[in-house]
């Protein structure tokens, strides 16, 4: 009888992030005339979307270090093609729909629990993963925002001018981090749960790929811009991760609309704005809903093996 309902609420929960995706997909592109996407990719050469969706794999298979780095953490063992093929999928619909812990941590419960993962250690692993994420942004963000200050737009309505002050506090919590990996050897006890630093050499493998990871993304959109931009890789990714910071942090999918208001904010007055948003569009579609797409069939391709297995049982 539990076998039979963990198999239906599993089964359920397989249709419904296929349902979470496609409705995700179809309401992005109703905001949108398909007439204005497929000018807005037509005038992007095709040498630069080869470049982004190169680039795209290249980030996609960078994201795979952060579980693989998870279970090294936690010294359990997994065979690289399950923790690839689970955190791509988990990777491709947290990033496109958001809600990371309603979306790529229940995907990871899903995979891994089915692969005899305890659920203690997938929560380790879900948490070491958010964690390098961020680290990653901190460090990049903290060293950029810090040497080559961005003047933030007034309609930000922020508390500083530039982007100097986030820097600092960026690299201060990423110095932190380093500290207590090096110091704190006991585990500490935060609202009941422990939490054991990794080792030094452990956090800088998760600073570098992170990092790595979100030089590629800034990479892809700086691939597509229009090419009449004057601006340097260094200047556009410190744009790119302000723009970033502000999307993951307002919680909404893909940092639709918040991701986008800041870089035409601070690209006004250097290029037009429809050929800006043009970019953002093919960009959106490569990083974004590409991946999903084949997330999406991934995981159909997975349920109806899984469900037909258990039937033959």
């Amino acid at each position: 009888m539990l076998e039979k309902l963990r198999l239906n609420i599993s089964t359920l929960f397989g249709l419904l992030l296929l349902v979470l995706s496609l409705w995700a997909i179809a309401s992005e592109l109703r905001a949108y005339n398909y007439r204005d996407i497929l000018n807005s990719l037509a005038a992007i050469p095709k040498s630069r979307l080869s470049w982004a969706i190169w680039l795209t794999a290249l980030g996609y298979l960078v994201m795979i270090g952060y579980d693989i780095l998870g279970f090294n953490y936690i010294n359990r063992s997994l065979s690289w093609n399950k923790i690839a093929f689970t955190n791509f999928i988990s990777s491709a619909f947290s990033n496109t729909i958001g809600f990371a812990l309603l979306t790529g941590s229940a995907i990871r419960y899903r995979f891994y629990a089915n692969w005899g993962v305890s659920a203690v250690a997938i929560a380790q692993v879900i948490a070491f993963a958010n964690f390098t994420f961020w680290l990653g942004m901190f460090a990049v963000a903290g060293l950029l925002f810090l040497i080559n200050p961005l003047t933030i737009p007034t309609q930000l309505h922020l508390p500083f001018a530039t982007v100097r002050p986030i820097g600092v506090i960026f690299l201060l919590l990423v110095a932190v981090y380093l500290l207590g990996s090096i110091l704190l050897k006991q585990p500490l006890i935060i609202r009941e749960h422990e939490f054991r630093f990794p080792s030094f050499q452990i956090s800088l493998i998760q600073i570098a790929i992170s990092s790595f990871d979100w030089i590629l993304a800034a990479a892809v959109l700086y691939a597509l811009l229009p090419s009449n931009i004057s601006l340097s890789y260094l200047d556009f990714l410190g744009i790119y991760l302000l723009a970033m910071f502000a999307g993951v942090v307002s919680n909404v999918p893909g940092g639709l609309g918040v991701f986008e208001t800041i870089i035409l904010l601070i690209f006004s007055s250097k290029v037009s704005a429809a050929a800006v948003l043009g970019s953002m569009l093919a960009y959106r579609g490569i990083y974004y809903f590409l991946p999903l797409l084949v997330a999406t069939g991934l995981l159909g391709i997975y349920e109806i093996r899984f469900r037909a297995g258990n039937l033959q049982k």
